[in-house]
């Protein structure tokens, strides 16, 4: 009943936030995509946007689609796998931000494995900063991490961009801490950091700069295990990704006075490279199942196409 490149254009939409990020991430033409949502809004009978000039939001009927859209793509990968007279095989060098430790992932490549038993995926978890770098030297095939939407003034990049990236999804960094933390007046910012290279603790350290907002390092930490640690002891205030903050903590008020550190976005990266056999079908099953690895279901960050 439902065509599956409706139903992609569709999900991409849902994702992205927008008709031109999703044309982008599918390499069709706005105009495509927008035709493909329109018939999948006729074959349903209902409205599954709520548009206008600066956003896309899925409707209640759009929400209920999202879960059937996954169920059927999923079950149709799995049904061409199946039959293809070529099953995927290979290895797959896989990197991924710990920003997804607790989110859906997990369970997204558990179902991967099960569907390409002739794959043999190889996972590393760390820093986006240090994937990149194991990307660029070969040694990883596929990234998923977050990248800045600008350069901050210090020289230090937003993350890498390569024209085959695929955005999964956009978001705001926002400043975090414990449920009870509270700042002390008049004393600099205690912040709660990765070491270098780190794009969080570069955003952090030049947005407080340009405020001129004093600010003094309470805490280094290399694992995602340590800085929550940290944040709950009450230690200091984390720049994180709004939609996947760990339990315990919280986005800071605004009367706190910190200042706004801007827009993140979570990219599936091949670097210089193209995305081909066990590499492509697991950037397909990430980008099927994108909106899963947003723990908390918030709303997605960004404007309309």
């Amino acid at each position: 009943m439902f065509d599956p490149v409706q139903l992609r254009s569709f999900l991409a939409v849902a994702q992205t936030g927008g008709f031109t990020r999703a044309a982008q991430r599918l390499g069709l033409r706005q105009s495509t995509v927008s035709q493909h949502v329109r018939r999948l809004e006729e074959a349903t009978g209902r409205r599954l946007f709520h548009r206008d000039t600066h956003t896309v939001q899925l409707t209640a009927e759009g929400e209920a689609m999202l879960g059937f859209a996954r169920s059927i793509l999923a079950a149709h990968g799995q049904a061409a796998a199946y039959f293809a007279d070529t099953p995927v095989r290979g290895r797959v060098r896989f990197g991924a931000s710990e920003d997804f430790v607790l989110t859906e992932l997990p369970q997204l490549l558990r179902t991967f494995r099960r569907g390409h038993p002739e794959v043999d995926l190889e996972l590393t978890v760390g820093r986006s900063a240090l994937l990149y770098e194991q990307l660029a030297d070969s040694r990883l095939d596929l990234v998923l991490g977050k990248r800045l939407l600008d350069r901050p003034a210090d020289g230090t990049g937003p993350g890498p961009g390569y024209p085959a990236d695929r955005l999964v999804w956009r978001d705001r960094l926002v400043w975090i801490g414990a449920e009870d933390y509270r700042p002390e007046p008049g004393r600099p910012v205690p912040l709660i950091v990765y070491p270098p290279p780190s794009l969080t603790r570069s955003r952090a350290l030049d947005t407080l700069d340009r405020a001129g907002r004093p600010w003094h390092i309470a805490c280094t930490s290399a694992s995602l295990s340590g800085v929550r640690a940290a944040a709950l002891a009450g230690l200091g205030v984390v720049a994180h990704a709004q939609c996947m903050i760990p339990p315990g903590l919280r986005v800071l008020p605004p009367q706190f006075g910190l200042p706004d550190l801007g827009a993140t976005e979570f990219v599936l990266s091949t670097g210089r490279t193209t995305a081909r056999g066990p590499a492509a079908a697991l950037a397909d099953a990430i980008l099927a199942g994108g909106d899963h690895l947003q723990r908390l279901g918030g709303p997605l960050w960004g404007g309309g196409g």
